[in-house]
C-alpha cells in the first residue's frame, strides 16, 4: 500500500477545519476483487475490508472468526506452561493463591477470569487491587508484604507486574511465589519469578501482542484445562468451559483500546455475542444501573457505557469494586456494586470538566498547543490523579499531538500523570526513557498510552526531554494523521441497509477502524448546540435527501462554528451509527470531520 501521507487529497480536501488532509484508504484492486469473487461481497465492503490489510485468504475467517480457526498454542507463549504448572501446584497442595489486579477494566476482567475458573474448580481466590492514590500502580513490596501477612503464599498478577523487578525480588525474599501475566512492554530483563508471560516480552513468540491482558488470561484458562486434563484432574470436577466468559475477554480488548485483528478479533466478536445474553450478573446489572436496554451488545456497550462505570471505581472510588462485580454470581451484590460504580461515574465526569477545563485555558494562554512543540504537558495542582488519563485523551484529540496531564500533590511536591499520543509516536517508549534517564520517579506505558510519577520540580525537565524525544516522530505522525475515507456516498444513501453491510466489519478498534463515508457539498440545516459542547444538525444534499447528523464536543472548534452557521457546500466525513429510539431502526450521521471547500480555495 501507498504511504497515507503521499496519497492526493480526497474530495480535494488537503486540510480541512481542523487542519488535518482527506484520503480514500489505499486498497490493492486485485485484492478487492478476490474478495469480491470469493466472498460474493459488493465493491465497497470488499474495498474495505482490502484497505484494513485483510489477505485473500483470510477473509472468510475476519468476516466469521471462530477460535478453531484463530486460538494460539498456549505454548507458544514464553512461560505459559511454567504458569499453569506452577498455578495447578499451587491448587493441588492446597496453598492460598491471590491474584493481584490493576484497577482498570482489564485488569477487572483479568481478574475475573481467574476468579470464575478458580470456582469452577472449587476453590477461592481472594483478590487484590492496590489503591490508585495511596498504592500506585503495580505490584510494590508493601503490597506483597500486604499479601503474605494475609497468608498468602502464591500471587498471579495480571495486567501488571512485567516490569516491577524490584517488588518481584522483594516477594521472592519474603518467601512469596509470583507469577507473572501482563501485556505491557517491558524491560530486557524479567522480573525473576515462577513464570512471566507476556507476549510483548522480549523473546515470546507467539505473535499475540496485540492482546490485552484479558486475553493473556484467557489464553492461560486454556493451558490451566489442558494441564489439569494431563494431571487427570477433571472427573468429579467437571472441566470448566472457558467460552462462558468470553463476555470478558471482549471487556479487556476493547477497553484496553487494542489490535481487534487475528485471534483477539476472534475473542471481541465472539465475546460479544456471549456478552448479549447478559448472564454475567455484574455486567447486567451495570447494564440497568446505567438505564440502558439488554439487546445485542456491540463495542459501544462495553467502550462508552460499562466500561467507564467500572474504572470510576479505581479511578475515584474503591479500586477493587471493579473485579467484585465483575466476578460475583450473587445479583443482589451485583446490583449494589453496579449502583456504588455508576455514583462514582457520575461524580468521575463532573471532576473530568473541571480539569478539562481548567487544562484547556491553560495550555492555550500559554500557545503550547500552537507552538510547533511535539507534546505538550501540562500539570495542576491538586489535579485528581484518576481523571489525568481522560483529560489527555479530550485534549489530544483537540489539538492531534500527544498530550500528558500531571497532577501534582501540594503537601509531597510529587506528580502523577498520564498521557495518549498520536499514531506514529511512541509515547510509552518515550516515557521508558525518561525514567531510564532519572527524569522520572516511575513510568512505562505502551505506544499510545503512558503514565508516570515525577517530582514537581522536575517537570520543565520532564517537557523539554519529551519534545526533544519525539520532535523526530512528530513530521511523520503529522503525515500519518489524516482523514481516512472508506466510500463516497450521498446523504441518502445513508440507510440502515448501508450501515448493516458495513457492521460485517464490526467489532471496530485499533487496526481495523470504523468505516468512515464522506458527503460532499452538503447543507447543514436545524444546526443545535447541545450540553458539553455537542452539535445536532441534519445534512442535505442536493436532491433535497437528508441524514440527521452529531458532532461531539466541538462547537467552540472551527467544525463545530462552520456547523452551528448552517453554512452550505460544506464536505462532511463521518460514521454511520444505529438510531434505535423507540424501535425506528434508521441511522445517524456521527461526524468526525468537516471541510469547507472556499477556504481551500482562499489559500490557493
Amino acid at each position: 500500500m501507498a504511504d497515507g501521507g503521499s496519497l492526493p487529497a480526497f474530495l480535494g480536501v488537503s486540510r480541512s477545519l481542523s487542519g488535518r488532509a482527506w484520503r480514500q484508504r489505499p486498497a490493492e484492486a486485485g485484492l478487492i476483487r478476490a474478495h469480491m469473487q470469493a466472498l460474493n461481497l459488493e465493491e465497497p465492503l470488499a474495498r474495505a475490508l482490502a484497505a484494513r490489510g485483510v489477505r485473500a485468504d483470510q477473509g472468510a475467517d475476519f468476516l466469521q472468526p471462530t477460535l478453531k480457526a484463530l486460538f494460539p498454542d498456549p505454548s507458544s507463549f514464553m512461560d505459559m506452561d511454567a504458569a499453569a504448572e506452577a498455578i495447578l501446584d499451587g491448587l493441588q497442595a492446597g496453598a492460598s493463591i491471590h491474584v493481584f489486579a490493576d484497577y482498570d477494566v482489564d485488569g477487572a476482567s483479568s481478574a475475573a477470569l481467574l476468579v470464575r475458573w478458580f470456582r469452577a474448580m472449587g476453590a477461592d481466590l481472594p483478590i487484590y487491587v492496590p489503591d490508585r492514590i495511596t498504592e500506585g500502580y503495580g505490584p510494590s513490596p508493601k503490597a506483597f508484604d500486604t499479601l503474605k501477612a494475609s497468608g498468602a503464599d502464591l500471587v498471579i498478577t495480571v495486567d501488571c507486574g512485567a516490569a516491577a523487578n524490584e517488588a518481584v525480588a522483594h516477594a521472592a525474599a519474603i518467601g512469596l511465589k509470583v507469577v507473572v501475566i501482563d501485556h505491557h512492554m517491558m524491560r530486557e530483563h524479567p522480573p525473576v519469578c515462577a513464570a512471566v508471560v507476556n507476549p510483548n516480552r522480549p523473546g515470546c513468540n507467539s505473535g499475540q501482542g496485540n492482546l490485552a491482558a484479558a486475553g493473556v488470561v484467557f489464553v492461560l484458562l486454556a493451558a490451566l484445562n489442558r494441564e489439569a486434563r494431563r494431571r487427570g484432574l477433571f472427573g468429579e470436577i467437571r472441566e470448566p468451559d472457558i467460552r462462558q466468559w468470553l463476555d470478558l475477554a471482549a471487556m479487556g480488548a476493547i477497553c484496553d483500546v487494542t489490535g481487534l485483528t487475528g485471534f483477539n478479533r476472534a475473542l471481541t466478536s465472539l465475546g460479544l455475542r456471549v456478552m448479549s445474553d447478559w448472564g454475567n450478573p455484574g455486567l447486567r446489572a451495570l447494564l440497568a444501573a446505567a438505564g440502558a436496554e439488554p439487546g445485542p451488545a456491540k463495542s459501544n456497550h462495553a467502550g462508552f457505557i460499562l466500561g467507564p462505570r467500572i474504572n470510576a471505581g479505581g479511578r475515584i472510588g474503591k479500586s477493587d469494586l471493579g473485579a467484585r462485580l465483575l466476578s460475583t454470581d450473587d445479583p443482589e451484590e451485583a446490583m449494589a456494586l453496579a449502583q456504588e460504580l455508576d455514583a462514582l461515574n457520575i461524580a468521575r465526569r463532573e471532576v473530568e470538566k473541571q480539569v478539562t477545563e481548567q487544562a484547556t485555558r491553560m495550555v492555550e494562554a500559554t500557545g503550547a498547543h500552537a507552538d510547533g512543540s511535539a507534546v505538550v504537558v501540562i500539570e495542576g495542582d491538586e489535579w485528581h490523579p484518576g481523571v489525568v488519563g481522560i483529560v489527555a485523551g479530550r485534549l489530544r484529540e483537540r489539538w492531534r499531538k500527544p498530550v500528558v496531564v500531571i497532577g501534582v500533590d501540594a503537601v509531597n511536591g510529587v506528580g502523577k500523570g498520564s498521557g495518549r499520543s498520536q499514531p506514529g509516536m511512541n509515547l510509552g517508549k518515550a516515557v521508558q526513557a525518561a525514567w531510564e534517564a532519572g527524569v522520572l520517579m516511575a513510568g512505562g506505558g505502551h505506544a499510545m498510552a503512558a503514565g508516570l510519577t515525577v517530582k514537581a520540580d522536575d517537570i520543565g525537565r520532564l517537557r523539554d526531554f519529551l519534545n526533544d524525544r519525539m520532535a523526530g516522530e512528530q513530521a511523520a505522525a503529522e503525515a500519518l494523521d489524516g482523514v481516512e475515507i472508506d466510500a463516497l456516498i450521498e446523504p441518502g444513501a445513508a440507510s440502515r441497509a448501508l450501515f448493516e453491510q458495513f457492521e460485517q466489519l464490526a467489532p471496530f478498534g485499533p487496526a481495523n477502524p470504523e468505516p468512515l463515508f464522506a458527503l460532499e457539498h452538503v447543507a447543514v440545516r436545524e444546526p443545535v448546540a447541545m450540553n458539553g459542547g455537542h452539535v445536532r444538525c441534519r445534512l442535505v444534499g442536493a436532491d433535497g435527501a437528508s441524514v440527521k447528523a452529531i458532532a461531539w464536543r466541538c462547537a467552540d472548534l472551527p467544525s463545530g462554528k462552520a456547523l452551528l452557521a448552517g453554512q452550505g457546500g460544506l464536505s462532511v466525513a463521518g460514521r454511520l451509527k444505529a438510531d434505535d429510539w423507540n424501535g425506528r431502526r434508521g441511522v445517524q450521521f456521527e461526524i468526525e470531520d468537516v471541510a469547507d471547500p472556499r477556504m481551500a480555495q482562499a489559500e490557493r
